[in-house]
C-alpha cells in the first residue's frame, strides 16, 4: 500500500491523514463489489467516527481516548517505533489489506473442518480409555499412601489393621466409585498436585502455583479428574482441561483485586442492582433479565467439584462466599427459615418464570437439602398458579415454566449422579408437571471431548432417564478455541443426547489474559465452522419434536444425526456476558489501543427481553483483554498453524444469533402483565 505510506508522510497533520483514509474507505464502499473489502471499509469508517474521542469503557469503569489512525500516522511518519505498537500496526495492516483487496480470502470447507476435528480425541476412544486406566492405577497407589499417612479409624475411609497392599488396592478401587471419596481425597496443594502428576510440572508452573497458594487461591482437584490428565509428553493433547487445573500468572497477580465482571452480581438489600432489580439481602438471588433469576443456596452448593481457572465467579471465591471448606458451608441462618423468604420473592414477582439453581454447583448440595429446595420450588409454583386465578386477563403473573440445575459435576465428578439423586429428580419432575412446570434442565459444562468419559456417559444417561434435558455451556478459552475443537465437542455431546446452549467468550479482565480468545475468533468459529452443519427448516421442525417429547433423547438424537448426515447440532449461541446486564455478540470495531487490543462497541441482544435499565445506558464499550496478534502467538505456542486462522482479522463486527427454538419458553395460555415488580431505576 505505497499510496497510503505516501499520504501519511505528506500529510502536515493527522487531520489530513484521517481525511485521506475516510475518502479511501468511502470510495471503496461506494464502488467495490467485493464483500470483504466493503465490510473492511465500513469498519474503517466506524473506527474513524470514534477517532480522537473519549468513551466510557464499562468493564474498567473509566474513560478511554481512542486514537487508532493517529497512531498509524505517527508510525508511518517514523515518529512511533514499531516495537511500541507492533500489534496495533499488524491489526491495521490486515484490515486495510482486506479493504484494498490485497488479500485473497480462503474459503473454509467441510473437508478442512473434518481434518481439524479429527485432531481431537474423546474420552470414549479406546486409546484414551486405556491410558486413563493406567493413570487410575497410578493414582490409586498414591491414594493408598495418602490414606496410610493421614487417615485413622475415625474416618469414613481407612484400612483395617493387617490389610495387605493388594487388599488396600481392592478396597480403594471400590471407593473410587463413591463421589464422597473423591471430595475427601481431593488434591489441595501444589506439591501434592505435582506428585499426582508424576512430578511433570515445570519449575515455572510450580512457582506460579506456590505463589497462588500463598495468595489464598484455593486448590481442589479430585483424583478422578487428575486421572484424566496426560503426564506423558508424547500422549494426547490435554491443554483444554489442564488449563482448568493450572493457574496462570495473570490470575495469581490479580487475585485479591478481582472485581465482579457482571456488575448486576453486586447485591445490596434495599438498593437496586446494576440491572435495576431489588433483591433479598445476602447473595442467594442474582438477576439481570426479567424472566429468569439465579438462586444460589446456602448449602454445599456454594462449593464445586474443582476450581476452574476461568471461573466467572472467581470474585466470589476471592471474597470466600464460595469455597471448598465443605463443613463451613452450613447455613448461618436456618435454611428452613431462609428458604421460604426466597420462594416468596419468586412467587410475588410478575415476570420470573425460569429459576436457575446454581452456585458453586447445584449438585454439590446434599440430597436431603436439594430435595427440600426442589419441593419448595414446586410448592411455590403451585401457589403462584393459584394466585393467578384471582387476577384478570392482562394482569396475570408469569408462572414458573422452567427449572434448571447448573452443575459441572458430570465432568468433574460423574459418580455424584447416583440412584438416590435420580429418584429426587424424577420425583420433582412429577410434582413440577402437576405445578405447571414444563421444562426441566441440567445445565452442565463440558469443556473438551476428553471430559466425555465412560463414567460421564453413564451419568448423562442416568440424568436423561429422569426426564431432564441436558444442555451444555462451553467457555471459549484459547485451548478450546482451536480449529475444530468446539465442533468436535458438539459432536460427542450430541452423540450422548446433550444439546449445546452457549459458547461463552472468556470475560476480559486481567486475570483471564492468557485464556482470552477475542470476539473475532468467536465470529470466525460461528461463521466458518459451526455453519457447516446448519439444519434446514424441515430438520429444525423434526428436531424440535424430538426434544419436546423428552423420551429416549439419547437414541433419538443419535438416529436423527445419522439419518440427516449431520456432523453435529449447532444449537448453541456464541456470546459474551457483558458487564452490562446481558449476553451479546452484537458489536462493531470502534478502535484499537496502542497495544493492539480491539475496542468493541456492543449492543444488547435484541432477540430477548431486558430490564428497562438498558434504555438509559447508552453505548457499551469494552476493551478486549489481548490483541488478536497476541492470541495468535498463544495458539502458535500450542502448536497451531497460524495460517489456519488467517481470516480472523476480517471479523470486525458481529451479530448475536437468534436463540434456537428448542430453548424457547413454552407458550403461556394467559396474557401476562407488562408490569414489572421488584424493580427500581
Amino acid at each position: 500500500m505505497p499510496a497510503l505510506v505516501t499520504a501519511a508522510r505528506q500529510s502536515p497533520d493527522e487531520e489530513h491523514f484521517l481525511e485521506y483514509i475516510k475518502d479511501q474507505a468511502t470510495e471503496i464502499l461506494g464502488k467495490c463489489s467485493q464483500e470483504s473489502s466493503r465490510q473492511s471499509a465500513q469498519s474503517v469508517l466506524d473506527m474513524l467516527s470514534y477517532e480522537k474521542k473519549s468513551v466510557f469503557e464499562l468493564s474498567k469503569s473509566k474513560k478511554i481516548y481512542i486514537e487508532t489512525f493517529t497512531l498509524l500516522w505517527e508510525y508511518l511518519k517514523g515518529t512511533l517505533p514499531y516495537e511500541e505498537a507492533s500489534d496495533l500496526i499488524e491489526d491495521l495492516f490486515h484490515i486495510l489489506s482486506i479493504m484494498y483487496g490485497c488479500r485473497q480470502s480462503c474459503k473454509y470447507t467441510i473437508g478442512t473442518l473434518h481434518r481439524h476435528m479429527k485432531r481431537w480425541p474423546s474420552g470414549l476412544d479406546r486409546e484414551i480409555r486405556d491410558r486413563r486406566e493406567e493413570n487410575k492405577k497410578r493414582v490409586i497407589e498414591l491414594l493408598i499412601d495418602k490414606i496410610d499417612k493421614k487417615f485413622s479409624p475415625g474416618s469414613r475411609y481407612f484400612y483395617p489393621d493387617g490389610y495387605t497392599r493388594e487388599e488396600k488396592r481392592e478396597l480403594t478401587n471400590h471407593w473410587w466409585n463413591d463421589f464422597r471419596f473423591h471430595l475427601i481425597m481431593a488434591i489441595k496443594s501444589p506439591s501434592e498436585l505435582n506428585l499426582f502428576l508424576c512430578e511433570s510440572l515445570s519449575t515455572k508452573s510450580m512457582r506460579i502455583l506456590n505463589k497462588a497458594r500463598n495468595k489464598g487461591i484455593p486448590f481442589f482437584v479430585t483424583p478422578y479428574y487428575i486421572s484424566l490428565l496426560n503426564t506423558d509428553q508424547k500422549g494426547f493433547d490435554d491443554i483444554a482441561i489442564r488449563s482448568y487445573v493450572l493457574y496462570s500468572e495473570s490470575l495469581v497477580e490479580t487475585y485479591g483485586n478481582i472485581r465482579a465482571w457482571e456488575k448486576e452480581d453486586i447485591v445490596e438489600e434495599g438498593v437496586p442492582n446494576a440491572a435495576g432489580w431489588l433483591l433479598p439481602g445476602g447473595q442467594n438471588i442474582h438477576r439481570r433479565y426479567p424472566e429468569v433469576a439465579i438462586m444460589i443456596p446456602d448449602t454445599r452448593g456454594r462449593s464445586c467439584g474443582g476450581l476452574c481457572a476461568s471461573c466467572q465467579r472467581m470474585y466470589d471465591f476471592q471474597s470466600e462466599r464460595l469455597n471448598f471448606d465443605l463443613d463451613s458451608l452450613k447455613p448461618k441462618e436456618s435454611w428452613d427459615a431462609k428458604l421460604p423468604k426466597l420462594m416468596e420473592y419468586f412467587e410475588k414477582d410478575s415476570q420470573i418464570r425460569d429459576i436457575l439453581i446454581t452456585g458453586g454447583d447445584a449438585l454439590m448440595t446434599r440430597n436431603k437439602p436439594l430435595s427440600k429446595i426442589l419441593d419448595a420450588v414446586a410448592e411455590m409454583a403451585v401457589r403462584k398458579r393459584e394466585s393467578n386465578k384471582k387476577r384478570a386477563p392482562g394482569e396475570k403473573y408469569a408462572e414458573i415454566q422452567r427449572v434448571r440445575l447448573g452443575s459441572r459435576l458430570p465432568a468433574y465428578l460423574p459418580f455424584r449422579i447416583e440412584d438416590e439423586l435420580i429418584e429426587i429428580l424424577s420425583t420433582f419432575r412429577e410434582k413440577g408437571l402437576r405445578a405447571g412446570i414444563k421444562q426441566f434442565v441440567i445445565q452442565t459444562h463440558f469443556q473438551s471431548p476428553l471430559e466425555l468419559t465412560p463414567e460421564a456417559k453413564k451419568a448423562i444417561k442416568m440424568l436423561l432417564s429422569a426426564g431432564w434435558r441436558i444442555t451444555n455451556q462451553l467457555v471459549f478459552n484459547v485451548a478450546a478455541s482451536r480449529r475444530g475443537h468446539t465442533a468436535r465437542l458438539r459432536q460427542v455431546l450430541n452423540s450422548l443426547g446433550v444439546v449445546t446452549y452457549y459458547t461463552f467468550s472468556v470475560k476480559g479482565f486481567k486475570e483471564n489474559h492468557s485464556l482470552f480468545a477475542p470476539a473475532s475468533r468467536s465470529m470466525q468459529e460461528k461463521i466458518e465452522e459451526k455453519s457447516l452443519s446448519r439444519l434446514n427448516d424441515g430438520q429444525k421442525r423434526h428436531f424440535f419434536e424430538i426434544i419436546n417429547t423428552g423420551e429416549d433423547i439419547y437414541y433419538k438424537i443419535k438416529h436423527f444425526m445419522k439419518e440427516n448426515e449431520l456432523l453435529f447440532l449447532p444449537t448453541d449461541r456464541n456470546v459474551l456476558n457483558l458487564p452490562a446486564i446481558g449476553k451479546s455478540m452484537t458489536f462493531n470495531l470502534a478502535g484499537i489501543t496502542g497495544k493492539g487490543e480491539r475496542i468493541l462497541r456492543f449492543d444488547h441482544d435484541k432477540t430477548r427481553i431486558h430490564s428497562p435499565v438498558i434504555d438509559n445506558m447508552g453505548e457499551v464499550f469494552i476493551i478486549e483483554n489481548r490483541s488478536v496478534a497476541s492470541y495468535l502467538r498463544e495458539l502458535e505456542g500450542m502448536g497451531e498453524k497460524i495460517s489456519d486462522y488467517s481470516s480472523i482479522w476480517g471479523y470486525t463486527s458481529g451479530e448475536t444469533e437468534p436463540q434456537n427454538e428448542i430453548f424457547d419458553y413454552p407458550p403461556f395460555d394467559e396474557l401476562v402483565t407488562k408490569e414489572m415488580t421488584n424493580i427500581q431505576f
